[in-house]
């Protein structure tokens, strides 16, 4: 039987999302175009896809946040094919801060990330890529070091013709629980034994990353200590 979890929750960040000024301390790996219609961060490439890996781009958000948190942002896909992902818990994998300058560069292509000198979990939680994330659309939890698919769920969420409003995502991280929502729908509960996929990982940063040619918006990112 799958075990409860119960929580308190206290905001301790909050950022709209809404304008250059918002993310003037944030750090991009890769090359993206990042602009703001509507009040909301609109994520494309400013590489062209034919350049695979070295087209994409991830965007850290430069707080560090404990270890049990709850993490809340809109989502709304503009564009497809591609790919979104989210990385929390994320630092060097020796407890370095993820922007340590003893740690290798890090320029948005994906093995930098899974097998390069961090840890974290991601999520994808938007796969309009290949042909079968295409026919079949899913959300993954990965756990890095390592690249290890630790849980899967459905995606609720429609191709880009049928999306007609924001997507309310939400990741809840406590203890060894990693639990994954798309506006209140449960759509995985990972429980980490601290073994199987490497030790658990604790405090760190979070991250947004698009695989081109994805056009992505975010707004109202949320962060509460549990």
């Amino acid at each position: 039987m799958e075990e409860k979890l119960f929580y308190e929750e206290k905001l301790i960040y909050e950022n709209p999302l809404a304008g250059r000024e918002d993310i003037r301390d944030f750090v991009l790996e890769g090359k993206a175009i990042i602009t703001f219609p509507e009040g909301k961060m609109r994520m494309e490439n400013a590489m062209s896809a034919v350049e695979g890996q070295k087209a994409n781009y991830v965007l850290w958000c430069p707080v560090e946040f404990p270890s049990d948190v709850k993490i809340e942002w809109e989502f709304t896909p503009i564009r497809e094919p591609g790919l979104c992902m989210t990385f929390f818990a994320a630092k060097g994998r020796n407890g370095e801060d993820l922007f340590d300058p003893g740690l290798q560069p890090r320029t948005g292509e994906y093995p930098l990330y899974h097998h390069g000198d961090i840890n974290a979990f991601h999520i994808s939680y938007f796969r309009r890529k290949e042909k079968d994330e295409r026919a079949f659309h899913t959300c993954n939890l990965r756990k890095s070091y390592g690249f290890y698919l630790t849980s899967q769920g459905g995606d609720p969420i429609p191709d880009v013709e049928d999306v007609s409003e924001p997507y309310k995502i939400s990741i809840v991280k406590k203890e060894n629980h990693v639990i994954f929502f798309i506006n209140d729908l449960e759509i995985f509960h990972f429980v980490d034994d601290g073994e199987t996929y490497g030790p658990l990982l604790t405090g760190g940063k979070i991250g947004f990353r698009q695989l081109a040619p994805m056009i992505g918006e975010y707004a109202n990112l949320k962060v509460y200590a549990i």
